[in-house]
């Protein structure tokens, strides 16, 4: 049963600040007086690669042998935790190879490459890419970096919950999108160390309710299709660690349609003035559609985890 220490967060903010910003809290005043909260925005769009992605990898990196570090790391991504990755081992001298999917988006592939990772494309969709990054671990001698289900990786993204607290101490409610669950894992268990009686609510797509599902259900459950085109939210399976930390620190977990998550994207660019991509606006989506119950006035943050917009994505959207 995963259940990190308060030192075990504080550990891995030592070793990942001097790399990663201290992004701001904003506040929201139409939010706020839509939803009849106190709502602060923890703006992650700021972050380095424009997600909370860089703060696993570098708290995990700190945890791998002199060996490991010297023959370098692979991981499997279409985004985020590709470019994550590469710039954390550029960081820390270390070499990385990150594979794609073939038809992953150009400007994704560009920007991994820029941090210095050598980018090997293989199959369409992330499971082939994963099976070929797990085969080339094997070949050359590599250590895979999972995208969520590592008990350092968690560590270093509860780091972003430290900072929350730090900013405002004596917040209430904490909504965080779940894909593979790791941010919500470290959040919740950083927080709840500080504070038990802070709420964590996660919201998840209801074409990938993996999380939800599993955590009704008491196991572990691998969905048979996904009908979600949000990269962020789009898995199937959640991780056996992130699964026992959300059951045991999560308070509720809310799941809505990819339609109105977009429609939380367009709202947060014409009210916020924020770029946001998929996966961060599910918490503002969840505040906008009334699945938020708390006391009126509750003090309460949406977690903006990332703004890589998929633009070839939504030029394909037809809004309303």
């Amino acid at each position: 049963m995963i259940n990190l220490s308060p030192e075990v967060f504080q550990s891995a903010r030592a070793i990942v600040s001097p790399y990663v910003y201290h992004t701001p809290l904003l506040t929201s005043r139409l939010l706020s007086e839509k939803s009849g909260f106190n709502i602060r925005l923890k703006a992650e769009i700021f972050q380095r690669t424009g997600s909370y992605k860089i703060r696993g990898p570098l708290n995990k990196f700190a945890h791998l042998t002199d060996e490991q570090r010297r023959r370098g790391v692979i991981c499997s991504s279409a985004g985020n935790h590709a470019q994550g990755v590469a710039l954390a081992a550029k960081l820390n001298g270390m070499r990385a190879v990150v594979v794609m999917a073939e038809n992953a988006t150009p400007s994704k592939i560009e920007a991994t490459r820029a941090y210095g990772a050598e980018v090997v494309l293989h199959g369409s969709i992330w499971d082939e890419a994963n099976e070929k990054a797990k085969q080339l671990c094997e070949e050359r001698g590599l250590t895979y970096i999972h995208p969520f289900d590592d008990p350092d990786l968690i560590a270093g993204q509860g780091t972003l919950g430290l900072e929350i607290y730090e900013d405002w101490p004596s917040v209430e409610v904490v909504i965080v999108p779940i894909g593979g669950g790791g941010l919500i894992s470290g959040v919740s268990m950083a927080l709840k160390g500080l504070n038990p009686r802070i709420r964590i609510i996660g919201v998840e797509s209801s074409g990938a309710p993996a999380m939800k599902l599993s955590v009704e259900k008491g196991e572990l459950v691998t969905l048979d299709q996904v009908d979600c085109v949000i990269d962020g939210l789009k898995v199937k399976r959640v991780g056996e660690h992130t699964f026992d930390a959300v059951r045991q620190f999560v308070d509720e977990i809310v799941a809505l349609p990819d339609s109105e998550i977009f429609d939380a994207i367009i709202w947060i660019m014409s009210h916020c003035k924020l770029v946001v991509e998929g996966a961060a606006a599910a918490s503002v989506a969840a505040v906008l559609n009334g699945l938020i119950k708390a006391p009126a006035g509750s003090r309460v943050v949406c977690v903006l985890s990332g703004g890589n917009v998929n633009l070839q994505q939504l030029k394909g959207l037809k809004w309303n």
